[in-house]
């Protein structure tokens, strides 16, 4: 079955651009690069889960708009290695997780855990994440 945007005969048309890979715009997350932003996090709430540390903070009004978010892995994670692996994995689940359960105007920090952010099966790593929101935004659903 073809998608709905393509051409019937499935032939590309001259002059016409492709088809966007996904219908629905997702919600972009700016990262965090200032070391004053990530000490503002590490001082408000915190939820630790088998594979990370989330820590979230509520902006002020007048601060930045949308969803924030920081990664940060320490040596303990392992070389230079692991801890890539690992932060990569914590993007991919932000991307993922943050803009369906992430809040507008919450900055949230990701730490990864040694020797088990970058093994965890990556649904679990999502359903850690998850779990981790609802904890930390008090949803008791």
């Amino acid at each position: 079955m073809t998608p709905p945007e393509a051409p019937e005969d499935g032939k590309r048309q001259p002059r016409e651009t492709p088809p966007a890979a996904s219908v629905c715009a997702p919600v972009s997350l700016t990262v965090l690069t200032k070391r004053s932003d990530f000490l503002k996090a590490a001082r408000a709430r915190r939820q630790g889960t088998s594979s990370m540390m989330v820590q979230a903070r509520k902006r002020a009004k007048g601060e930045a708009d949308g969803i924030r978010v920081g990664f940060t892995c320490s040596k303990k994670v392992g070389n230079a290695v692991a801890r890539n692996r690992a932060k990569r994995r914590l993007r991919e689940a932000a991307r993922a997780i943050l803009p369906v359960k992430g809040q507008n105007g919450w900055d949230y920090v990701l730490i990864g855990r040694a020797q088990v952010t970058a093994d965890r099966a990556f649904l679990d790593l999502l359903d850690d994440l998850s779990y981790a929101l609802r904890k930390l935004h008090g949803d008791r659903t």
